[in-house]
């Protein structure tokens, strides 16, 4: 089959296959998990800040450096969670996967604390987690969440 011509005055993004598809009309399942994942993200930015605060503060620890370690740990999932939520709203593919892992990362966590005596803040985890994953694998989020990054021509 023959391409029809191709003008090179047009801009990329009319050629088919080189720019971002218009996935159509946001899915509220994308919203829902938008909210859950920058919910979580508050979270562990809270958690961050309350854990420099101890480490400033002169709270005992058995290693600094580890602390510290651990204190970069959490603002660096935080801004990898803060990307995949943002990326996800948007429409794009690769952040499903990365959302997922969060959530069952949030449920692994949820579950002990829910059974370790604590079960208002693990029902605060493990709803919304639970939420997130069942509307992950809804057909509308998935249409939407289908567009590709980087699709660019090279040369």
């Amino acid at each position: 089959m023959s391409r029809p011509p191709v003008n090179p005055s047009d801009p990329a993004d009319s050629l088919p296959g080189t720019g971002p598809a218009d996935p159509g009309p946001r899915p509220a399942g994308i919203t829902v998990i938008a909210i859950v994942t920058a919910l979580e993200v508050t979270a562990l930015l809270v958690a961050a800040g309350w854990y420099g605060f101890q480490l400033v503060s002169g709270a005992p620890v058995l290693s600094f450096w580890g602390a510290v370690f651990t204190l970069g740990l959490l603002l660096a999932f935080s801004a990898w969670l803060y990307a995949v939520g943002y990326f996800l709203f948007r429409g794009y593919r690769w952040p499903r996967a990365g959302a997922l892992v969060a959530q069952l990362f949030v449920l692994t966590i949820g579950f002990p604390t829910l059974t370790g005596g604590y079960p208002v803040a693990g029902l605060a985890m493990l709803i919304p987690a639970a939420l997130a994953i069942m509307l992950l694998f809804d057909k509308r989020v998935i249409a939407f969440a289908s567009r590709p990054g980087g699709s660019s021509r090279a040369l």
